[in-house]
C-alpha cells in the first residue's frame, strides 16, 4: 500500500494518491491532470477510482478530465447530484483497491453531500481517513455553504456535529487524518499549518472535538465566520455541472497581446491584473492595475477580490505567463484576454505613463506616524486581535473594498500586513480609489514587532478564545 499527499500551496489544497497492487485511487484532484497522470506512469499503476469528497467551492476539480482520460470510475458520496455521469455511493459502501478497501462515510455538515473516505489495509485494519472539508487539523469545515436555501449555518453545524460524533470520533486514535486543506484555506476559520495528524491528536487538541453538547458545538463553530469569497458559489456550480477542458482554456486565454491590442482590451473594460513580485510592482506599474503576486496565495486572493466574470488582462514577469493563467483557471477565472507582450518594459518603451508606490522599512514606521500618518493594518481581525500596534486601524484586505469609505482620501497612511504580501495588494487598491499618500511597510508585522519603541497590544489567539468560550458554556 502506498499513499501520497499532493499539496498545492497556492490554494492550501491537498489531493491524495492511494495505490495497492497496481491499482490506484485519487481523491480531490486539482484541475490540471498532468501531475496525476505522470505519477501513475511513474508508478506503473492503473487508476481505478476518482473520489470526490464534495462539490468544492474554493477550486475547480480535475475529476471529470481525469476520469475521462483514464477510464476510472468517478465516485461521489450520498446525496450528491452532479449533472454528469458518475457513481453515487451509499453510506458504508466499500470499494476494493488492490489488497485494500476504501469505505465511504457520509459526513454532511460542510455541505450536504460531504463524505470522508476510510482506508482499510490488507489486514482489515482502519489505516487512514481522508476527511475532505469535514475535519481539518485543528479545525472543522465551515458550515455556511449550503446549496439549499432553507438550510442555515446552524442547521449544517448541527449535522457536522453528528457526523464528527458518529463517523469520525469512533475511529481509533492511531488512524491517520488526511484533510482537504491546510492553513490559508478559507474553507475553515483557523486551520493548522500541519497537513497530517491522527485521530488521537485531534481528539486532544482540536477545539471542535472536545466534549460538549450539540448546542455548544454549533455556537463555537459558527461564531466569527467571515462571509465566503464571492467566487465560492460559482466554483461549486462548475464542479457540479461540469467545465471546459483545461487545455482548451489555456489555448484561449494564453495570448501575447501587442500593446495596441492590450490597450484596446482595457478600453473595453478589462481589469489589469499584475502578477509580478510586489517589489517589482512598486517600482513601475500601470495606473489602475491591481497587484496580486504569484509568490503568495495568488488564486485565493484573486478569487476573494475580483469578480469571477470580470474580463482580465495580465502583466507578468517573463516566463510566468502560463503559471499566471493556469492558476486563475484553477479557481474558475477563464475570462482572460491575454498578457502584455514585453510586459511593463514594452509599456515604458512606448513612453506610456507608469506609477511608482512608496515603501519603507519597519524601522522608519514611527517617524511617519509622528509626521501624522495613520497606521492601517490589513491583516484578518483574528490576527490583529492576537497582537497589533497600538493605535492601528484594522480593516482586513478582504473587507477593504466594502469598507473603503471608512478611510479619508486626504489622510496619509502607512500600511502593513503580516509579511508584506497583502499590504502591497491593499496599496494598489487604495491608489486605484484615489488615495494619494500611501506608504507600504516591507516585511510587515513580523518585522515591525521587533522594532524598538513600537507599542504592542497583546490579546488572545482565536484558539484560546474558543477554549475559554467552551469552558464558559459547560453545563
Amino acid at each position: 500500500m502506498y499513499v501520497e499527499q499532493l499539496y498545492t500551496g497556492c490554494l492550501a489544497e491537498a489531493a491524495y494518491y492511494i495505490e495497492s497492487n497496481g491499482e490506484a485511487a485519487i481523491i480531490d484532484p486539482m484541475r490540471e491532470t498532468e501531475p496525476y497522470l505522470e505519477l501513475l506512469e511513474k508508478r506503473g499503476a492503473k487508476l481505478k477510482y476518482v473520489l470526490e469528497t464534495h462539490f468544492h467551492a474554493d477550486f475547480v476539480s480535475g475529476h471529470l478530465d481525469l476520469a475521462k482520460q483514464t477510464g476510472a470510475k468517478l465516485i461521489f458520496g450520498p446525496t450528491a447530484s452532479p449533472s454528469y455521469s458518475s457513481y453515487i455511493a451509499e453510506d458504508g459502501e466499500r470499494f476494493e483497491l488492490g489488497d485494500v478497501e476504501i469505505k465511504v462515510l457520509h459526513t454532511p455538515g460542510h455541505t450536504m453531500e460531504s463524505s470522508t473516505y476510510l482506508l482499510i489495509d490488507e489486514n482489515e485494519k482502519d489505516h487512514a481517513v481522508f476527511t475532505g472539508d469535514t475535519l481539518f487539523i485543528g479545525d472543522v469545515g465551515r458550515p455556511d455553504l449550503a446549496v439549499k436555501s432553507d438550510l442555515t449555518k446552524e442547521d449544517l453545524a448541527g449535522m457536522l456535529f453528528e457526523s464528527l460524533q458518529h463517523k469520525i470520533l469512533p475511529l481509533a486514535d492511531e488512524v491517520i487524518v488526511y484533510p482537504g486543506h491546510g492553513a490559508g484555506s478559507q474553507c475553515g476559520k483557523n486551520l493548522s499549518k500541519e497537513t497530517v495528524s491522527t485521530i488521537g491528536e485531534q481528539r486532544k487538541f482540536n477545539y471542535a472535538l472536545q466534549p460538549m453538547a450539540k448546542e455548544q458545538f454549533v455556537d463555537v463553530v459558527t461564531e466569527g465566520i467571515a462571509a465566503p469569497p464571492a467566487y465560492f458559489p460559482e466554483n461549486a456550480r462548475i464542479n457540479r455541472e461540469g467545465y471546459q477542458n483545461i487545455d482548451e482554456v489555456l489555448k484561449r486565454n494564453l495570448n501575447a497581446l501587442p500593446l495596441e491590442q492590450f490597450e484596446a482590451e482595457i478600453n473595453k473594460g478589462a481589469m489589469v491584473l499584475d502578477t509580478r513580485h510586489e517589489n517589482l510592482f512598486e517600482k513601475a506599474s500601470l495606473y489602475n492595475s491591481v497587484n496580486i503576486p504569484l509568490n503568495g496565495q495568488y488564486a485565493v486572493w484573486v478569487g476573494s477580490l475580483i469578480p469571477i466574470n470580470k474580463p482580465l488582462v495580465l502583466i507578468t514577469e517573463p516566463g510566468k505567463e502560463h503559471e499566471s493563467v493556469l492558476r486563475l483557471a484553477r479557481v474558475g477565472f477563464e475570462n482572460v484576454a491575454g498578457y502584455l507582450e514585453g510586459g511593463v518594459e514594452a509599456w515604458e518603451k512606448a513612453e506610456k505613463e507608469v506609477q511608482t508606490l512608496s515603501s519603507i522599512e519597519p524601522e522608519e514606521m514611527m517617524s511617519y506616524i509622528h509626521k501624522g500618518y495613520e497606521l492601517l493594518d490589513v491583516r484578518r481581525s483574528t490576527e490583529a486581535e492576537t497582537e497589533h500596534v497600538a493605535g492601528a486601524i484594522n480593516i482586513s484586505l478582504v473587507e477593504l473594498e466594502n469598507r473603503i469609505g471608512e478611510l479619508d482620501k486626504n489622510q496619509n497612511y502607512v500600511i502593513h500586513c503580516a509579511g508584506g504580501y497583502r499590504s502591497m495588494i491593499a496599496s494598489s487598491i487604495l491608489v486605484n480609489h484615489g488615495f494619494k499618500h500611501i506608504v507600504n511597510i516591507h516585511g510587515g508585522f513580523a518585522k515591525i514587532k521587533n522594532v524598538d519603541g513600537v507599542e504592542l497590544i497583546t490579546g488572545k489567539c482565536p484558539t484560546t478564545l474558543r477554549k475559554e468560550k467552551l469552558e464558559s458554556l459547560k453545563f
